[in-house]
C-alpha cells in the first residue's frame, strides 16, 4: 500500500460511523453518510474510484443497488464513462439478465437491461461493502451474461472476517479485487 493509499484510507475511515445495533441488535453497522456530507472525503474517495477506472481500461462503471450508485455514479461521471446500474427485482424497465443468490438470512435477485453494454465493453463494478460476497458475485455473473469484460471491482469497505472474498474468487476470473478500507 502506498502513502497516498495509506491516506486515502485513513480519511475515509475517520469519516465512517459505527452505529451499534443496527439494524438489529448485536450489529455494528458502518454509516457511510458521513464521508458522503464530507465534501473532501467524498471528492477523494470519487476520484480514486474514476483512476482505478481509467488504470483498468473500464469503458463503464457500475454501481450495485443502492449505496453502490453513490459511488459509482459520480466516478464513472469523474472518469468520463457512462454509469450502469443493477438493481433489486422488479426496478428495471424493458428486458433484464436476472440472477438469483443466497443471503445468510433468505435469497434476492439482481437484474440488468440486457442492452446494458456492447460485446466486449470492459466494466469496473464499484460497491459500498463487501460482506459475504452474495451480492457482488451475482453482479459479476450479470455483467458476463450481459456480454461485458470484468476489468476489476473496487470496494469502499470490506468486512474480511466474513469470507467474501473467498467466495468472490470464482467469480473474478482473474480481474482485481481491491478494497479501500479493511474492517
Amino acid at each position: 500500500m502506498t502513502t497516498a493509499d495509506t491516506a486515502l484510507a485513513e480519511l475515509l475511515t475517520s469519516r465512517i460511523r459505527d452505529v451499534q445495533d443496527y439494524p438489529k441488535p448485536g450489529v455494528l453497522f458502518k454509516d457511510i453518510a458521513p464521508l458522503l456530507a464530507d465534501a473532501a472525503a467524498f471528492a477523494a474517495l470519487t476520484r480514486a474510484l474514476a483512476e482505478r477506472a481509467r488504470e483498468l481500461g473500464a469503458t463503464k462503471v457500475v454501481g450495485l443497488e443502492a449505496r453502490g450508485f453513490v459511488l459509482a455514479a459520480p466516478a464513472a461521471f469523474a472518469a468520463g464513462l457512462g454509469f450502469v446500474p443493477i438493481r433489486k427485482e422488479g426496478k428495471l424497465p424493458g428486458e433484464v439478465f436476472r440472477r438469483s443468490y443466497e443471503l445468510e438470512y433468505g435469497s434476492a435477485t439482481l437484474e440488468v437491461q440486457c442492452d446494458a453494454f456492447a460485446p466486449g465493453e470492459r466494466v469496473l463494478v464499484v460497491d459500498d461493502v463487501l460482506a459475504t460476497g452474495g451480492t457482488v458475485g451475482a453482479s459479476l455473473d450479470l455483467v458476463r451474461e450481459a456480454g461485458a469484460e470484468l476489468a476489476g471491482v473496487v470496494v469502499l469497505m470490506e468486512l474480511g472476517f466474513l469470507g467474501g472474498r473467498e467466495r468472490l474468487a470464482p467469480h473474478l476470473g482473474g480481474a482485481p479485487l481491491e478494497t479501500l478500507v479493511m474492517v
